[in-house]
């Protein structure tokens, strides 16, 4: 079995401290959690900032600070800067993290391949974002996270692969259980990895209380997991006892160390994805 890649999620855009104390909010508040996370195997980090007041926000100055605490700390890490159209809709604003310099320069960037509804609010990524944001990384070296929703997204990838938007390896995060999409099903999952263009990478991830089966899907037969509190808060099914961002990862470890499946290290997931420092 290839090497698990473990992609970890800290912060996402929707928890707060009044839902959970153990969501990492500050940049310092996050880096710590991927010292925690990266010690119990983590070599991704999928990153949302977020403002004084707990507020998401595209500001590079607060990527720059969360970025160079982690980078300090773990220089090969591989760092993925979100690009959301969930709360901010101009392509400055979404773009803004792309243009940070030198070590703070994010090494991939979260790239949604359409528009989607989530609970109570909705993801607007029209296909002129999601090219200009794809020429973007591409001017600025920086790979393309794919994440997939459902079978039609996975379509999209295949048209940016046409247009010469995006190249190999392809990262693809394939996310299941949103009420308007793809759901934590065998059936559903295999539906989308069949679609998924050669040379792809993909991880499986799932929110609230499909996080765990699914997670426990991507030991057995992906690439990797998307693991972490942006998905889900809770320790349990039964949402009885909020959970740590090291909860979670070392539960997926030691899903992966039953299965005898060791964890990639950043340096092997670099060299997987072709990414340079």
């Amino acid at each position: 079995m290839k090497p698990l890649i473990l992609n970890f999620t800290p912060t996402g855009m929707l928890p707060t401290k009044d839902q959970t104390p153990h969501i990492p909010v500050t940049p310092e508040e996050i880096a710590q959690d991927v010292d925690a996370c990266t010690a119990l195997g983590a070599s991704m980090v999928h990153l949302h900032a977020r403002d004084l007041q707990g507020v998401p926000t595209y500001r590079k100055e607060i990527y720059a600070d969360i970025i160079g605490r982690i980078r300090s700390r773990h220089p090969d890490l591989v760092l993925i800067a979100s690009t959301s159209g969930r709360t901010y809709s101009e392509f400055s604003q979404r773009s803004e993290v792309l243009e940070l310099e030198g070590d703070l320069r994010p090494d991939m960037g979260s790239l949604t391949l359409s528009s989607i509804n989530f609970n109570k609010v909705a993801s607007i990524n029209s296909p002129d974002m999601i090219c200009r944001l794809a020429e973007r990384m591409q001017e600025r070296g920086i790979k393309p996270e794919l994440e997939v929703f459902d079978l039609g997204m996975v379509n999209y990838a295949h048209y940016l692969i046409r247009k010469g938007l995006i190249t190999p390896p392809y990262y693809f995060n394939i996310i299941l259980g949103n009420i308007a999409a793809a759901q934590a099903k065998l059936l559903h999952l295999g539906l989308i990895v069949a679609e998924l263009p050669q040379d792809s990478v993909w991880s499986i991830g799932a929110v609230g209380d499909s996080q765990l089966r699914m997670n426990a899907v991507g030991v057995v037969c992906a690439d990797g997991v998307r693991v972490g509190l942006e998905d889900n808060i809770y320790l349990d099914e039964e949402r009885t006892t909020l959970a740590t961002n090291a909860q979670l990862v070392g539960r997926v470890r030691r899903i992966a160390e039953g299965m005898g499946r060791p964890l990639a290290s950043a340096a092997e997931v670099r060299s997987r994805l072709n990414l340079q420092r």
